[in-house]
């Protein structure tokens, strides 16, 4: 089988521009056709231009896409929710760009960026009776990620170039609620795809 996340291009679909750096991605089309189209439609039309991040959680994940900043918010270009597109092929690993959601079906416009560098020994443990392939395993023994969201959060897209953005982002100051005190802004998407 082919995981894309194990073979990334080197051209980026789409950069977020924040006030801490750039973050570029490649776009799983093919595999996530709904909620790519959702992303780039977004993404076009500014509809993230100046929206924070509103949840950090170091060593987890950076949330943001709510308009409302308050993470109750966004709503998709369909208007409504849209279905959940669990490929069998894609992984919350280290890097991974997913939609945020209240429960299955329930895909708006809010996505998190996992930023977990490692997943514990217990859990790298249960992996393989829990069928996960022998790649994706050794992956997340590598890199990091949260193997416990696969299959409940769609993955749609990978970090290809801002690590050091990324974790810049996750470690800035937050409050009890894991919103940044000072604020960490998408400025703007550049989205390079036809």
């Amino acid at each position: 089988m082919n995981y894309p996340q194990l073979n990334l291009p080197t051209n980026a679909d789409v950069v977020i521009h924040t006030n801490l750096g750039d973050l570029s991605f490649v776009l799983f089309a093919d595999e996530t056709p709904k909620t790519v189209a959702n992303f780039v439609k977004h993404a076009r039309d500014g509809y993230y231009d100046g929206v924070i991040f509103h949840r950090i959680i170091k060593d987890f994940m950076v949330q943001g896409g709510d308009p409302t900043g308050t993470g109750m918010g966004g709503e998709s270009v369909y208007g409504a929710s849209f279905e959940d597109e669990f490929v069998p092929t894609l992984f919350n690993l280290h890097g991974a760009l997913s939609m945020a959601n209240a429960g299955p079906n329930t895909n708006g416009s809010q996505f998190f960026i996992v930023s977990a560098s490692q997943v514990p020994n217990s859990m790298l443990g249960q992996l393989e009776g829990a069928g996960f392939p022998s790649e994706i395993i050794e992956a997340y023994a590598e890199v990091g990620g949260t193997p416990w969201l696969d299959q409940r959060h769609t993955v749609f897209g990978h970090l290809l170039e801002g690590e050091e953005v990324l974790q810049k982002m996750q470690n800035v100051e937050t409050n009890s609620q894991d919103k940044p005190l000072e604020d960490v802004v998408i400025q703007s998407i550049t989205v390079n795809m036809k």
